[in-house]
């Protein structure tokens, strides 16, 4: 694992604005917390060896059988569990720039990357671009490997129609990876989950340490999905202010906002550079983005952004721009 992802608030203090994870950071969560803080007894006994319940929960909601679903703890241990399972493949291929923990788990069992790699990561939509691959897009990349690994992570963040996941099974090749985390905006909570057919399931599962998803994590999946709860309540109005946040940083001079169909989205910056603003912006204004230079294939010019509240947004906007009107 990389260090320096995005919401590393853990390194400072006084931030008062983040804009560095690509959750919203505004979600309501008092009832969850609410019903954690009664259910506070569940950690005084282990969870699920492997969470069969919340897993059976997650299959009926996609109408699909509870032996396709694997909850792991975060997409990230799905991610990790997928290349492990799958080491003896040995060849593996990436579509850049995208999530680091695609590499960095397949180079922790050996893999090779070739354009014709066995394994195919796909992040859609792509952290960081914001890019979404349509359907036929996905199933002609699974005609081209032996299997497709898709990361739906930010799939309710983005307007864009993603084909079913019962649809994509049909494939016969697609893994897909969800996660509930970015869903319902409960970073500090890792729960994600893998679809794929029983027979990956299962080769996964043997991969699956006991107890890798705690007794919070899996009441709080439960009952999210139980109230049906949504992270952002209102996304059409929400990507319509990533457009108007857009807008206004492209028309500061030195800044480029690129196109996004999520919310957040990939920027540049010149002549100065994402680490030189991001240092600027926490120190002065509290503010935190992710410095994107590090994801393979951009420059020390890009940083990402996720957009938050309109006062919020105007208030980096503002900052980046005293930024640059420094001498």
């Amino acid at each position: 694992m990389i260090d320096g992802h995005g919401d590393d608030l853990y390194n400072y203090s006084g931030i008062r604005m983040n804009f560095s994870s690509n959750i919203y950071a505004h979600a309501d969560l008092s009832e969850l917390e609410a019903h954690l803080c009664r259910r506070l007894d569940v950690i005084r006994s282990y969870p699920e060896p492997s969470p069969r319940s919340l897993s059976m929960m997650i299959a009926h909601d996609y109408g699909i059988d509870a032996d396709e679903v694997l909850v792991t703890s975060g997409a990230t241990e799905a991610i990790y569990l997928i290349a492990q399972a799958f080491r003896e493949r040995k060849t593996y291929y990436v579509f850049r720039p995208t999530f680091s923990e695609y590499d960095e788990a397949c180079c922790l069992f050996g893999y090779e990357e070739r354009a014709d790699g066995a394994i195919c990561w796909l992040c859609n939509p792509n952290n960081p671009t914001g890019g979404v691959v349509t359907e036929g897009g996905m199933i002609e990349a699974s005609t081209r490997h032996e299997w497709l690994v898709v990361d739906f992570s930010y799939k309710d963040y983005t307007l864009y129609p993603l084909p079913t996941a019962d649809k994509l099974m049909r494939v016969g090749n697609i893994i897909q990876i969800h996660s509930m985390t970015k869903q319902y905006a409960i970073p500090g909570l890792r729960i994600g989950y893998v679809i794929a057919s029983a027979s990956v399931i299962r080769l996964l599962r043997r991969q699956q340490r006991p107890w890798a998803v705690n007794a919070l994590a899996i009441e709080a999946g439960k009952w999210l999905i139980g109230h049906q709860v949504r992270g952002v309540p209102d996304l059409s109005a929400y990507m319509g202010e990533t457009e108007r946040l857009r807008r206004l940083l492209n028309a500061i001079d030195g800044v480029e906002a690129f196109p996004t169909l999520t919310n957040f989205f990939l920027c540049t910056i010149h002549p100065r550079t994402a680490g030189e603003l991001k240092a600027y912006l926490v120190q002065e204004h509290g503010i935190l983005i992710r410095d994107a230079s590090n994801f393979c294939g951009l420059t020390p010019h890009h940083f990402r952004l996720a957009t938050q509240l309109p006062e919020e947004n105007d208030a980096v906007v503002a900052a980046i721009a005293q930024f640059l009107q420094q001498k």
